[in-house]
């Protein structure tokens, strides 16, 4: 080889290795560069793009029945959402979307540009996993799934009206679910995650707040009180052709509600199409005119003043009267009548003669203080407190007619409060929606004596001869009353719309439940409070002492036969 070539070769041999010396620095170089210089600013393109902080959604807590029956349960699912301008991006992907979604393509498209300028929008929400699964197994860009809790009921209507229900974002809306949300609520967690290119989680990076779940709610509620409330309530409106209903069952020791049931009704775990009316609970929202329901506590107001004594004698012959320029009314005349006659025979005439034996401030006092006027301890959202007129503003009409119980309003679950007073030696317990270790001792509304006596009339009200005999339990004492109350209207009180109401307590010997029915407009040739609320209250009570296995209170006349021919001939 010539000096010439060999002179060639080390040329290019160094030109190779400066070239290559060149692209090593230059990679030396811009590794330095990416590593130390733009560091940061990568790192911060990098974590934008697949660095997310995701809220870990907290556990809403269960509510459940005193026995421990789940009424309200969180269950999770996946929701998906989309980055509009990623999704956009992939347009052509959008009908396999759709499809997979059940949504309409067109109406996708239109609501992703909608919306483009904005980082996230919900697609469809509350999937069961499996289906969320199948969308995202698409691959689809920009479109990702979101774990969240969606609430369900398994009693459905049954206890629709006490628990409500929570909207989307699991937050309470009616009921208990929204009287209790801070309670039921939770607070949810974040944590950093990675995701890949395709929006699915890779990696959790850190955990920055853990959820905090929400506590479990012990309603007072007995899901076995609560269906039988349910089922005769429901065939009741359904029987009678009736606008709406109420029913309730409480303790009258504790104060707590055991049942409480309201038609029309609605299923919470499928609301499309509900109307608002079907979503009230009447039993607390809806006011009512008590009518002769609201007797026995006028008499106890007499009796407790001394303006009247038990032996006393009323004439209401010939079954019409006028008081203050007004007539009232009996069904027939019952002529001479005592006091316990006017409760059992339920005279608008009796009760409006005693009235008469007392001042319009001794009438006022008892029904304040049975709460009536008054919102109770409930808690429930949107109780309405009734109306009941300062005895100072009362007109002498108005001391007539709230004899009879009119001219003033309240609700089954004031009115069923107050009897549970009568059921509970004169104490007017503090309603309760939630379970109780132990019960507050309640306020004294009247003596002990006097409710025990009270107690003893409308045990007659059941017996042969009285309003409510279609309100007796077989093997037990029932002390109630029938109310018939006519509905007002534009033009005033309505001549062919009724309430038809029965309240009472069982057995009468030592009430373990008082109840109330209520029955909204019945339509038919029976609108009397006896013949309509009171066999509702005679099939709910007896199912109701079966269940709870209270013994029985009544002697049968059989057994008592018996036991008096055994003694004489001893």
């Amino acid at each position: 080889m010539s000096e010439q070539q060999q002179q060639a070769g080390r040329w290019r041999r160094g030109v190779v290795l400066g070239g290559l010396a060149l692209v090593v620095f230059a990679l030396v170089a811009r590794a330095v560069e990416l590593q130390v210089v733009d560091r940061d600013f990568l790192q911060d393109q990098g974590q934008a793009r697949h660095l997310r902080v995701l809220e870990v959604p907290a556990h809403r807590g269960m509510v459940v029945d005193r026995h421990g029956e789940p009424m309200a349960v969180s269950t999770p699912v996946n929701s998906i959402w989309a980055h509009p301008g990623e999704l956009l991006a992939a347009e052509g992907r959008l009908p396999d979307l759709a499809e997979a979604l059940g949504l309409d393509a067109t109406r996708l498209r239109m609501r992703l540009e909608a919306r483009h300028d904005r980082e996230f929008v919900y697609l469809k929400r509350h999937l069961a996993p499996e289906q969320a699964d199948a969308v995202l197994s698409l691959g689809v860009q920009g479109v990702y799934s979101q774990r969240e809790y969606r609430r369900f009921y398994p009693a459905g209507e049954v206890a629709s009206h006490v628990l409500g229900f929570t909207n989307i974002d699991d937050r309470g809306q009616e009921g208990l679910e929204l009287a209790f949300e801070g309670w039921l609520r939770g607070e949810p967690g974040a944590k950093r995650v990675l995701r890949d290119r395709l929006g699915r989680v890779i990696e959790d990076v850190e955990s920055i707040r853990p959820p905090r779940p929400g506590s479990d709610l012990t309603t007072s509620i007995d899901l076995r009180l609560q269906y039988v409330a349910y089922r005769e309530l429901k065939a009741a409106v359904s029987e009678h052709g009736a606008e709406a209903g109420s029913v309730i069952l409480m303790d009258p020791s504790s104060g707590e509600i055991l049942a409480m049931a309201s038609q029309p009704g609605y299923n919470p775990n499928n609301r499309a199409g509900v109307a608002p009316p079907q979503m009230r609970n009447r039993a607390v929202i809806d006011l009512i005119e008590p009518g002769s329901a609201i007797k026995p506590f006028i008499v106890a107001a007499a009796l407790e003043a001394g303006d009247i004594q038990i032996d006393d004698r009323f004439d209401t012959a010939p079954g019409r009267k006028r008081f203050a320029g007004h007539t009232v009314s009996d069904i027939r005349s019952f002529g001479e009548l005592d006091v316990t006659g006017i409760l059992k025979r339920s005279s608008n005439i009796g009760a409006t003669l005693i009235a008469e034996q007392s001042d319009a401030e001794t009438l006022w006092q008892i029904l304040r203080r049975i709460g009536l006027g008054e919102l109770t301890t409930s808690a429930y959202p949107g109780e309405a407190p009734g109306r009941l007129r300062h005895w100072r503003e009362w007109r002498e009409i108005d001391q007539v007619t709230a004899a009879y119980g009119y001219g003033l309003s309240t609700t089954p679950l004031q009115l069923v409060s107050a009897y549970a007073a009568l059921a509970n030696g004169g104490v007017l317990p503090e309603v309760s929606l939630i379970k109780r270790e132990e019960a507050p001792a309640g306020k004294r509304v009247m003596d002990e004596e006097t409710a025990g006596t009270i107690m003893g009339m409308l045990e007659t009200v059941t017996q042969p001869g009285g309003t409510g005999t279609r309100a007796g339990v077989e093997g037990y004492r029932v002390a109630g009353k029938t109310g018939t109350v006519k509905k007002s209207g534009a033009r005033g009180y309505e001549d062919d719309q009724y309430q038809s109401v029965f309240a009472g307590a069982i057995p009468a010997s030592r009430p373990r439940l008082v109840g109330i029915v209520m029955i909204d407009n019945p339509r038919g040739e029976q609108f009397y409070g006896g013949a309509v609320a009171g066999p509702v209250f005679s099939r709910v009570m007896a199912d109701a002492m079966r269940l709870l296995d209270v013994p029985r209170d009544q002697i049968e006349p059989e057994l008592d036969s018996v036991v008096v021919r055994a003694g004489g001939a001893s």
